[in-house]
């Protein structure tokens, strides 16, 4: 009963930790403009892009920056996946947990747990 519980305290311990790292950049995705301009004459839309970092169990582990930089990474790369080189940004989100207690002092605490981008994916001649 002992290893059971403690393999399942490891496996938790791993996918909060997985969870602190960025969503990392596909292979071309680093190429993908993102503005939050109109795209440039002659671009295709191709849809509609949301990327995402964290969750009210992960966030709270993982640093704002690599918050902002998974949810980045994520909107590219589905922008990727849909053929497109230029991303309109629409939104951008950030969500926020908190609790009424906090150990030794009463009072409750908040910290940023997620991280939302939306925009709208195009496929454009040649970006310079």
């Amino acid at each position: 009963m002992f290893k059971k519980v403690c393999a399942s305290m490891a496996l938790g311990v791993t996918l909060v930790l997985a969870g602190c790292q960025a969503t990392t950049l596909n292979p071309g995705a680093e190429k993908i403009l993102l503005s939050p301009n109109p795209p440039p004459k002659g671009c295709k839309y191709v849809g509609e892009v949301t990327g995402n970092q964290g969750n009210f169990v992960s966030g709270g582990f993982t640093s704002n920056k690599n918050l902002e930089q998974g949810s980045m990474n994520s909107l590219k790369n589905q922008a990727l996946a849909l053929g497109a080189n230029y991303v309109q940004m629409l939104s951008n989100r950030a969500g926020v947990s908190g609790s009424g207690l906090t150990l030794g002092s009463g009072n409750g605490g908040q910290q940023q747990t997620n991280v939302v981008y939306t925009g709208n994916a195009y496929k454009c001649p040649k970006l310079d």
